[in-house]
C-alpha cells in the first residue's frame, strides 16, 4: 500500500493524499451520519488527466476506488464500506467552469462544480440552468448526473438526464471519453451518455458535462393553495395544466403533518392562512411573455379552483420575498424532521394518476403494523415523486422505532410496486438499497445491468458494492 499511496503522491501531490483519520473523517461519514466507513486514503485530484492516472494506478495495484462528490447523497452511494481497502477520489477540485455558450445555450462544467455556482453562472450569462434542490448550495453536478437527480422543476424541465447533452469521462481502465458534445441530435450509435447518467459511478467517473440552458422567465409567481385531499391536489394539476401549459414549472405537494413539524421546529414561520387545512401545494409559473400574462393565468386557475370546489383557499405570492417565504416551507421540511428526530426516508416514484390511492393505502397499511407511526408526506407531485417518510409514534423513541426499519420499507416498498412505482425516484441506490431492489426488479433487468458492469468494470473496482 506504501508504494500505491507513494505513487499517488508523485501524481496529485502529497498534499492532496489524505491518509490522516482527522483529515479523512468528513468524507467517511454520510450526510445523514448514519454510516462511517474506512478507506486507505482520500486522493483529490486537479484535473482529468491527475483523475485517470490515479484510476490506472488503482488498476494496477487492484484498489477499489469510491467517487465522490459533495457528499450530500441519501443512499451511501458515496461512502466506502468498513473494509478500509478502498480509497474515496473527492472530485471538488474539478470545478472549474469551462465554457458559456448563450447562442447554443450551452454550458460546459467540470463535475466537482457546486450547483449553486453553475446556475449562477448561467444567470450571469443571461440564461437558466434550472435544475435545483435542498442541496444545492453544497451538492456537485457530478453526484446530480451520476443520480439523475429530478429537483423542483422536473414537471417542466425533467431529470439532470434530460438537461445533459454530453459527458467527458474516465473509464474503469483510466482512458478518456470526450464526448462533450453540444448536440440536440446525435445518432451515431449506442447512448453512452444516458449508459454514465444514473449509474452512481459503478460504470465509469463522469468529469465534464455540456449541459442545457434555458432563457430567462421574464416572470415566476408563486401561489400555495390548502386543499382537503391528495386527490384534489391531482385535479389542481390537471387544472392548472389544461390553463398554463409548459408555463407550470413547479407543483410541490406538502402535508398538514409537513406544516406542523415546520410551525413546531420554527415557530416564526407560519402560513398566512385563518385555518390548518389537511394539504398544501405550492405552485410555480415561468412565463416568457410579461407579470401580468403570468398572473392572469395564475389568477385564472385559483379562481377556477375555488369554483370548482378544489382548493379551501390560496395565496398568491406578491413579491420576491412572499414567495421565498413560501418555498422556504418545502426547504424547511427535511430540517424539522431531522429536528423531531431520525425517520425512515423513502424516495418513490409512482404514477401520477395513483398517488391518491398510494397514500391512502400505504397510511392505512402502516398504522395497521405500527400504530401511531406518523407519515411525513410531501414531493414533487407533478412528476410522481414523493418523500414518503415515516417517522416514529409519539410514545416511541426514534432509536427504537428505526430498529423496525426493514419491516417499515417491506411495507411501503411493496406497496409502491403493487402501485406500479419505483422504490428510488431520485436518490439512486447505493449501498443502502442495493438488496431491496432485487425483490423488484426482474431477472431479466438485473442480468442485463450486471453484463454491462461485468464488460465495463470486469475488476469491479468502480464503486463495489454499490447498486449491484
Amino acid at each position: 500500500m506504501d508504494t500505491f499511496l507513494n505513487a499517488c503522491r508523485s501524481v496529485i501531490g502529497a498534499t492532496h493524499v489524505l491518509t490522516s483519520a482527522e483529515d479523512t473523517a468528513p468524507y467517511l461519514t454520510d450526510w445523514r451520519r448514519r454510516y462511517t466507513g474506512k478507506a486507505c486514503a482520500v486522493l483529490k485530484p486537479a484535473d482529468t488527466q491527475e483523475l485517470a492516472a490515479l484510476v490506472r494506478l488503482c488498476n494496477e495495484h487492484k484498489v477499489p476506488m469510491v467517487p465522490q462528490g459533495g457528499n450530500t447523497g441519501l443512499v451511501l452511494g458515496g461512502i466506502p464500506d468498513d473494509s478500509g481497502k478502498a480509497v474515496v477520489l473527492s472530485l471538488t477540485r474539478l470545478n472549474s467552469i469551462r465554457h458559456t455558450d448563450p447562442v447554443n445555450n450551452t454550458i460546459t462544467v467540470e463535475a466537482g462544480c457546486i450547483l449553486k455556482n453553475i446556475q449562477t453562472a448561467a444567470s450571469d450569462a443571461g440564461r437558466l440552468f434550472p435544475l435545483s434542490l435542498a442541496a444545492e448550495g453544497s451538492c456537485t453536478i457530478g453526484g446530480n448526473l451520476s443520480t439523475n437527480a429530478g429537483g423542483t422543476a422536473v414537471l417542466r424541465y425533467g431529470n439532470t438526464r434530460e438537461l445533459c447533452l454530453g459527458l467527458e469521462v474516465v473509464t474503469p481502465q483510466g482512458d478518456i471519453w470526450n464526448g462533450l458534445r453540444g448536440l440536440r441530435k446525435d445518432n451515431t450509435g449506442y447512448d453512452l451518455r444516458d449508459l454514465y447518467i444514473g449509474a452512481e459511478g459503478t460504470l465509469g467517473l463522469i468529469t465534464a458535462a455540456v449541459l442545457k440552458l434555458f432563457p430567462q422567465p421574464k416572470a415566476q409567481l408563486t401561489a400555495l393553495a390548502a386543499l382537503r385531499t391528495p386527490d384534489d391536489a391531482l385535479r389542481l394539476l390537471s387544472l392548472t395544466q389544461s390553463y398554463c401549459v409548459s408555463s407550470l414549472t413547479g407543483f410541490e405537494l406538502m402535508s398538514g403533518f409537513c406544516i406542523k413539524l415546520v410551525n413546531q421546529h420554527f415557530p416564526s414561520m407560519r402560513l398566512p392562512f385563518a385555518e390548518e387545512h389537511a394539504q398544501y401545494v405550492l405552485l410555480e409559473l415561468s412565463d416568457n411573455e410579461s407579470e401580468e400574462h403570468a398572473q392572469a393565468m395564475l389568477e385564472h386557475v385559483i379562481s377556477a379552483a375555488l369554483q370548482q370546489d378544489l382548493i379551501q383557499d390560496a395565496i398568491v405570492a406578491r413579491s420576491i420575498a412572499q414567495s421565498q417565504a413560501i418555498w422556504d416551507f418545502r426547504e424547511h421540511i427535511p430540517l424539522a424532521q431531522a429536528a423531531e428526530g431520525k425517520n425512515i426516508k423513502h424516495d418513490v416514484s409512482i404514477p401520477i394518476s395513483h398517488i391518491g390511492d398510494f397514500i391512502r393505502t400505504t397510511d392505512a397499511l402502516l398504522q395497521q403494523s405500527f400504530p401511531g407511526a406518523r407519515m411525513v408526506t410531501f414531493g414533487h407531485l407533478g412528476d410522481g415523486n414523493l418523500h414518503y417518510n415515516v417517522a416514529h409514534p409519539e410514545q416511541e423513541t426514534d432509536k427504537s422505532f428505526l430498529q423496525k426499519q426493514t419491516t417499515v420499507n417491506r411495507v411501503v416498498h411493496d406497496s409502491v410496486h403493487q402501485h406500479g412505482g419505483s422504490i428510488s425516484a431520485e436518490h439512486g441506490i447505493g449501498a443502502l438499497k442495493r438488496t431491496e431492489i432485487l425483490r423488484y426488479k426482474s431477472d431479466v433487468e438485473m442480468q442485463l445491468m450486471r453484463s454491462i458492469k461485468q464488460a465495463l468494470d470486469p475488476l469491479n473496482l468502480m464503486n463495489p458494492g454499490k447498486l449491484l
